[in-house]
């Protein structure tokens, strides 16, 4: 991967990273009505379950759903009533008392598993593998791919 490449990769990552969507909000939330220090676990489980998402789909995902579309637009669906799932209960939800929030902040594991069902890093990791890896080294662009998403995401969702 040339210099320009990677720097342009690396600001791909960024953008995508640093914009609003549904981690992002959620961590937000869960900033505000749990702490940071709480909300660490939610946030590595963010950075490492993107990670290994990106490694995973370069890796045969996206071979699997160019051959079985209807599993894409499934996960789409999924992903959106998710989505309408995490609006309602925000909006329905009562108001805060002074004296915190009540219930627990999402879990590592939770976090991770989140990524699968979120549209936006599908968007991100399938543009990602395909926008930056070169087919004559594929194996190695596609880790190369994930390093940087792990790299810049982090700091970008903890902001």
């Amino acid at each position: 991967m040339t210099g320009a490449l990677l720097w342009a990769l690396v600001i791909f990552c960024f953008v995508s990273s640093i914009t609003p969507g549904p981690n992002n909000l959620m961590l937000m939330t869960s900033g505000v009505n749990f702490g940071v220090r709480r909300t660490l676990p939610h946030m590595f489980g963010i950075a490492l379950g993107f990670t290994l998402m990106v490694v995973l789909v370069g890796l045969g995902l996206a071979g699997i759903f160019a051959r079985f579309p209807v599993l894409l637009v499934a996960m789409k669906w999924v992903g959106a009533a998710y989505m309408v799932y995490l609006a309602v209960k925000l909006a329905t939800a009562a108001p805060l008392k002074p004296t915190g929030a009540s219930g627990d902040p999402m879990t590592f594991l939770q976090a991770a598993a989140f990524q699968w069902v979120n549209p936006k890093a599908w968007i991100m990791a399938l543009t990602g593998v395909a926008t930056y890896t070169d087919p004559g080294d594929y194996t190695r662009t596609v880790l190369l791919v994930a390093l940087v998403f792990g790299i810049v995401n982090l700091p970008c969702i903890t902001s």
